[in-house]
């Protein structure tokens, strides 16, 4: 580490604790030429793959991205805020996961389905049908009866079925 005041190479850590809810380490340094101390912050560096669109152009992972589009899909729904920051940390997980320096973008919409799944049947709906470019009421039919054959997570206590005649979930066990 150069010193701030001088600019030598040459610094000696003299104290190191955790800061920042424990997501950084604080150090005081000296200059071992000059004398002077400072303070630096050590994060980690947490890197994103590049995402690869259909048109093979790439860009960079955008998170704030992921959770618009998540929260659009969930507009008016039942879910908390927290499910959905819950969401979003599993995916960008999950992505941080794959030590790819680039990843398809419909990796990341079969990602961003597989949460909604969980969490809000009609969310999940709503996004597949922009996600998969549905064309007619057809397509929306076989999307609902191909969830009724996906086992899944306990479905949000509030959430109502969409597929005819099913109860629903209440998360409890009869």
């Amino acid at each position: 580490m150069h010193c701030p005041f001088c600019g030598h190479e040459e610094t000696k850590v003299t104290d190191s604790r955790l800061a920042g809810a424990g997501a950084q380490i604080r150090r005081r340094r000296e200059c071992l030429s000059c004398g002077e101390r400072f303070t630096t912050f050590e994060t980690a560096e947490l890197v994103m793959p590049l995402v690869v669109k259909t048109d093979q152009r790439r860009v960079p992972f955008d998170e704030a991205k992921l959770r618009s589009g998540m929260v659009k899909a969930l507009e008016k729904r039942p879910v908390s805020r927290e499910a959905i920051d819950e969401s979003v940390t599993r995916i960008c997980h999950k992505l941080r996961s794959m030590g790819e320096r680039e990843v398809q973008s419909r990796v990341i919409g079969e990602l961003v389905m597989e949460e909604l799944h969980h969490m809000d049947e009609v969310a999940y709906v709503r996004f597949a049908s922009v996600y998969r470019s549905f064309q007619d009421v057809d397509a929306f039919r076989r999307e609902i009866e191909q969830m009724g054959h996906r086992r899944r997570r306990p479905a949000h206590r509030d959430q109502l079925s969409l597929l005819p005649g099913a109860a629903p979930d209440t998360g409890k066990k009869s």
